[in-house]
């Protein structure tokens, strides 16, 4: 198991490299590029300049999360074979530089989706939050405006504001789009995709949708153990994996977290580990919270424990995290909280750790 940091990068993010490598058990960085649209190929100048700079702080950057499957893919637009071979030019590129997992999703339209970004919590911290109801009685174009003032002038990976300005286009464009046809747009997507993957040792990791179901009428598929099994067995390779997300799947009460972990755990297709807890407090309606089981509705020593049992040896990072001590920033990646959320996580992994090694 190897604990990684999310970092939006020097221009981007608040927090600095230096304060990354001073949390106990962190190797490197979840690194991106958020100045290339959408769709178009990462430069390899850029990409080895990113590397460079997490490099000579002492981490390393192995994996990419936010190289963005274009709405066109999604669609499947005659345009997307355009597309889908400047995917397969960046995965080359990432692969050149050493990078070995690749974190995606494929959501219409959003990427996560929350109705608030600063839910005050009783003892004062700010968190992540979300309301179905809410969904229900606003437009798509009046939540985008809550986003985006909410987000505090950073950048949120997954919404692009140009892209978000051809809303009532899209929306129309998916009228002809349900679960079954996404599905078939993905599978097309990782048909092509997947055997460059394979030719370059770079594992592909879907990230589950955040929630787990529909808003606005949008088709999501990524969302339970049956959608997941019939995406990995529809391209059936080791590098058409999962981003395990348990925050998102656990969004759902009905998804047993520690059961998925050791079933896709043990057909090896799990590459990628997000670990954050979640507060249900209703159908459909959650908040996160800080990491430990008492703070939330899962148990984490069961989640951990699973993945021990699997024997999970990829990559985990902490997930979004409480805004605690004053700090301010992106909504959800704080500092302080995600570095206490991996204390706790590596004491939940050296403790089943050792149980495993003591009574197997």
């Amino acid at each position: 198991m190897r604990i990684v940091f999310r970092w939006y990068g020097e221009k981007n993010d608040n927090i600095t490299l230096e304060q990354i490598r001073q949390i106990p058990g962190v190797e490197g960085v979840v690194g991106a590029l958020f100045d290339v649209p959408v769709g178009e190929v990462w430069p390899m100048d850029k990409i080895l300049k990113l590397k460079e700079t997490v490099e000579r702080a002492g981490l390393k950057l192995e994996v990419i999360e936010s190289v963005n499957v274009h709405e066109d893919i999604k669609l499947g637009l005659p345009t997307r074979d355009r597309y889908i071979e400047n995917y397969k030019e960046t995965i080359r590129n990432l692969a050149k530089a050493g990078v070995k997992v690749v974190c995606y999703n494929f959501m219409p339209v959003f990427d996560w989706m929350r109705t608030d970004l600063a839910m005050k919590l009783p003892d004062g911290s700010e968190v992540l939050a979300y309301d179905h109801s809410l969904i229900e009685n606003i437009t798509p174009e009046e939540l985008i405006k809550r986003v985006k003032e909410g987000s505090q002038g950073f950048i949120l990976p997954g919404w692009e504001w140009d892209r978000l300005e051809k809303l009532r286009e899209t929306f129309e464009l998916y009228k002809s789009v349900d679960e079954n046809k996404l599905f078939e747009n993905l599978v097309y997507f990782l048909e092509r995709v997947v055997p460059v993957c394979e030719e370059c040792g770079v594992k592909l990791a879907i990230h589950p949708d955040d929630p787990p179901w529909s808003i606005f009428g949008l088709p999501r598929i990524v969302t339970n153990k049956e959608n997941i099994e019939k995406i990995l067995k529809a391209v059936d390779s080791p590098h058409n994996g999962l981003t395990f997300c348990m925050g998102s799947l656990g969004a759902n009460p009905e998804n047993d977290i520690p059961e998925m972990i050791r079933y896709f755990g043990k057909m090896g297709r799990i590459h990628f580990v997000h670990l954050r807890n979640v507060k249900i407090t209703g159908p459909k309606r959650f908040h996160e919270t800080a990491h430990p089981s008492f703070c939330g509705s899962h148990d984490m020593f069961e989640i951990v424990k699973a993945l021990q049992d699997v024997g999970f040896d990829g990559y985990i990072r902490p997930d979004h995290g409480r805004m605690i001590w004053g700090e301010k920033g992106r909504p959800g990646y704080g500092l302080y909280d995600r570095a206490l959320g991996i204390t706790y996580i590596l004491g939940l992994w050296e403790a089943t750790k050792k149980m495993k090694e003591r009574y197997c």
